[in-house]
Formats: structure tokens, sequence, C-alpha cells
């Protein structure tokens, strides 16, 4: 499994159905990345800088296809998407692509059945069923205070819930809780780290300073 690629931007191609495919070279090896068109444009202006692009990687039957993304975050709603049925990969890009990663959470947990039916390919029987089995995981990615929903989405649930639980119990209130996580939810290293005792760790240095 590919998590991600770190590579130059030397060409893109647009198929029918407007997919964007963005040929990223790494290490003299140039890798076809079907992109949100989102992202080709911003990759499009950077075309002399080394850029990192997060990946899935699909196989179905004798076809491999690598799909690309501005963050880990961004992926990882991917990934949500296309486990709901009828929904498959070109859906979730154009509903990123259409309402952008933020508007789609909201849209989701707010059952916004009409912004997500704007997304070419997704229907109204669709996105109901879309905000049906998501709503709940979607809610769970919960936003900490002066944290962005992309970083918010890195941090399980589960970790969060045992955090609080813990931390409670060690007579911490809500208020200094909140305010650790929030600042735990910048530390790109840690939101890698799904280990609870690693971020109980280090709130609670954090609350001790």
């Amino acid at each position: 499994m590919i998590s991600y690629l770190k590579g130059l931007a030397v060409d893109f191609v647009k198929n029918t159905g407007n997919r964007v495919i963005v040929i990223l070279e790494v290490n003299n090896i140039g890798y076809e990345l079907q992109v949100p068109s989102r992202l080709a444009r911003k990759l499009s202006g950077e075309k002399e800088k080394i850029v990192q692009v997060f990946t899935h990687q699909q196989v179905k039957e004798e076809q491999q296809t690598l799909y690309g993304f501005a963050t880990a975050a961004e992926r990882d709603l991917f990934r949500q998407l296309i486990g709901v049925t009828g929904i498959g990969a070109l859906s979730a890009i154009a509903l990123i692509d259409t309402l952008g990663f933020d508007d789609l959470i909201e849209a989701v947990i707010s059952n916004n059945i009409n912004a997500l039916a704007k997304a070419p390919g997704v229907g109204k029987k669709t996105a109901e069923r879309l905000s049906l089995e998501l709503k709940s995981k979607l809610e769970g990615w919960r936003l900490l205070p002066g944290s962005s929903a992309s970083s918010a989405l890195a941090i399980p649930t589960e970790v969060i819930k045992e955090v609080e639980v813990t931390l409670g119990a060690l007579g911490y209130t809500q208020q200094e809780i909140e305010q650790a996580l929030s600042v735990l939810s910048k530390d790109k290293q840690l939101l890698k780290n799904p280990h609870v005792e690693e971020w109980l760790r280090k709130a609670i240095a954090h609350l001790s300073l």
C-alpha cells in the first residue's frame, strides 16, 4: 500500500468524464494519479517544486488505479465515501471537488441532501444514503477548539474519548482537557500515532507546564 508520494508534477491529462490525471515523477518513475481538479489546479502552479500527494490504491481485477489527494484527511474521507453503497471512486472525487473538504463533512452531518446532490453522478437517493451511513462516523471526527476539520479528522474518536475520561478521572476540568487536545491536534507526528498512551502522556505533560 502506498501512503503518499513526493515528487514533481510533470504533466496533466484530462480524460473523458472530467477525470484529471497528474503524472508525478518520483525518482525517475512517472506515477499516474487520478486527482480532484482542485488539487490539479494547485499542482499546476507548483511544477518546479517537490510536492507531497497522499494516495489510495484501488485494485479491480487486472486494473490498478492510484488516486491522489492534498491531505491525509482528504484521502481518509475519500475512503469513507467509497465505502457507501452507490458511491464509486468517481462520485467520491466529484463530491470532494464540488463541495470541498469542510463543506462536504458539514453537508453529511447536517443531512443537507440538496448540497450533496449537486455533485455529478450523485442523485438524491444516493445523497440520502450517504448521509444516513456516514453521519455518525463523521460526527465522531468532531472539531476541537482552535483546530480545523482536517486535523481533527486524523484523531480517532476512541482516542479522544479515552483521553477525556482518563484526564477527567485525574481531576482535570473539561476546559483544560479541550485546551490540551487542541494543542496536541497541531502535532503532526502525534496525529500519526493512534496509541492512547502516547496521547495521554503528552496531554499530561502539557497540563503540567
